[in-house]
């Protein structure tokens, strides 16, 4: 049998080149390894002086502490407590030991937002608890917010802030439930009552934990009963004093079966 001719052969050997890949031009990996080192030595220049610019230049630096949110509280006084590092690099301020801070040195703080202010401030938002009762102390007054906490003594009586009156002595409901939460429960039925209530109502007295009544203006009383279904009572007493505006007391302590007396 006879072989492959010349021109055969030929066509065989031009396919096999062809199909070899193209071999690298001399260089080509010296010039890739030395773009890759430029761009690490940029790479490298560029956060180092980012860093720079962050800790070591005094572009960045706290220069003031903007205060906000205060009612009661002064600026000065957060100022005082917040205890910001003035003259530190602005992005090594530790905003959690602030707020730490101001929530221990300032009980009447609830929340605050510490914030980075750039390029030279720190921003403190303070949001102030507020008294939704008051506890009588001597000459005093220990305010008591919307979660119980007693949270300051003042020398006067806020505007419109009921006084709390806890049963005393050897109350059984005292000792069965104990002061907290005979006064969260105080707290639970003041932040129930309907606004205009709300707004007339000058003691708040817990006889029991089932037995926590209201001193009205007018010489006026409430018998609220316990703090549970607190939003039906405030329904019921609203329509019944609608209904009988010249009543002098009001039972809603039984919301299902209330009762109405005096006037």
């Amino acid at each position: 049998m006879a072989g492959p001719t010349t021109a055969q052969r030929g066509a065989g050997k031009r396919e096999s080149a062809a199909d070899r890949p193209p071999r690298p031009r001399p260089g080509g990996r010296r010039v890739s390894r030395r773009l890759l080192l430029l761009i690490a030595g940029a790479a490298l220049l560029l956060g180092s002086g980012v860093v720079w610019a962050l800790y070591g230049s005094s572009w960045l630096r706290v220069e003031q502490v903007r205060i906000t949110g205060v009612r009661v509280l002064t600026p000065v006084e957060v100022e005082r407590a917040a205890a910001v590092p003035m003259g530190a690099p602005l992005v090594s301020v530790d905003t959690d030991a602030i707020e730490k801070r101001l929530r221990q040195k300032l009980p009447r703080v609830d929340e605050v937002d510490v914030v980075r202010s750039w390029p030279h401030g720190i921003g403190l938002k303070v949001t102030e608890r507020k008294p939704v009762l008051l506890v009588k102390k001597g000459a005093k007054f220990i305010e008591v917010d919307d979660e119980g906490v007693r949270f300051a003594t003042v020398d006067k009586s806020p505007g419109r802030v009921p006084l709390l009156e806890v049963a005393t002595g050897r109350s059984a409901s005292l000792r069965r439930f104990g002061t907290d939460r005979l006064v969260r429960e105080a707290v639970r039925v003041a932040g129930d009552l309907p606004d205009g209530v709300a707004e007339d109502t000058r003691v708040v007295r817990v006889d029991s934990y089932d037995a926590i009544s209201l001193e009205l203006s007018g010489d006026r009383t409430v018998m609220w009963g316990s703090g549970g279904a607190g939003a039906v009572k405030a329904k019921v007493l609203t329509a019944l004093m609608k209904a009988a505006p010249k009543a002098g007391h009001f039972d809603v302590s039984a919301p299902t079966a209330p009762a109405v007396s005096g006037g």
